[in-house]
């Protein structure tokens, strides 16, 4: 919602400054559709050029991303800080038991309680990772936290390629525009025996381009691409969380301990209330 309106304020406060100063918008009009096309023509196809499929295929998705904002809510944190509660708890007092759901989360009764989590793949090959290697005695706590953090980091340097694509066509833009106007003014040279009000017109067009080139960067790429990143940011703290959880049990922390040292990882925006996880364990203590 704030993005739409962002778009609108922008585009608003821009143009009508410019009209309540005496502008006339028949030049940008006529002028527009051409220097469009060559400013955002020549962007997105260095855009192609300049990124793999992979990229390509997630930019769309990106930008819808930036505009609905993070994907793991207050109840989301809860909910894996819930999930690890009973794995940890399951993986001290029966280990055998816990092979089920880490082999197979997709068919899991404790990972089918949260769907949401269920779906994504990253955190739940990250849990069962991490539980997997520690049911092989891979669990010197200090190990596994640094391959944790490498693994995350891959995680987030990939979840950043969208962001940082953006931000470049954002710095390139202006140039773009600049292209665009000095098209616009070998246009021009080309009528230089046209009479004044004639040039006049082909030279206000032909600046059309250096105002869109930077307008579009720095109006809308580059804070879209802010706003991405600024996303997946807040998203990849879910994986530090669930990080935190693991290796606080990996050091035999009392697994009620382990959850509250990820619940203090959550940022404060989303965190669950003490009170509210403990009363979200104790039903699940109960429903066990």
């Amino acid at each position: 919602m704030f993005g739409i309106i962002g778009i609108v304020f922008t585009i608003a406060m821009v143009f009508g400054g410019y009209l309540l100063a005496g502008g006339k918008m028949g030049v940008i009009l006529h002028a527009l559709p051409f220097e469009m096309m060559m400013i955002m023509g020549a962007a997105i196809g260095a855009y192609l050029l300049g990124n793999d499929t992979h990229v390509l295929k997630a930019t769309v998705g990106g930008i819808i991303r930036a505009f609905k904002g993070p994907r793991w809510t207050a109840q989301d944190h809860q909910d894996v800080l819930c999930l690890l509660f009973q794995l940890l708890k399951i993986a001290r007092e029966n280990p055998v038991g816990l092979e089920q759901h880490i082999e197979n989360p997709s068919e899991s009764t404790i990972f089918s309680l949260y769907p949401k989590i269920q779906k994504d793949h990253d955190v739940v090959s990250l849990i069962a990772d991490t539980l997997r290697s520690a049911s092989l005695n891979y669990d010197d706590p200090y190990q596994v936290e640094d391959m944790l953090s490498r693994r995350i980091a891959v995680l987030r340097e990939e979840e950043m390629h969208v962001p940082h694509a953006l931000q470049t066509m954002a710095d390139a833009l202006p140039a773009l525009g600049i292209v665009a106007a000095v098209l616009g003014v070998i246009k021009t040279m080309s009528s230089i025996d046209q009479p004044p009000s004639v040039l006049g017109k082909m030279i206000g067009g032909a600046l059309v381009g250096t105002f869109l080139g930077v307008f579009l960067s720095y109006g809308f790429v580059a804070p879209l691409a802010n706003r991405l990143g600024s996303v997946v940011k807040q998203d990849m703290g879910f994986y530090d969380v669930v990080k935190s959880v693991l290796v606080a049990g990996l050091h035999q922390h009392a697994t009620n301990l382990c959850v509250e040292v990820g619940r203090q990882a959550v940022p404060e925006h989303v965190r669950p209330t003490f009170d509210t996880l403990e009363t979200a364990l104790r039903d699940l203590k109960k429903a066990a």
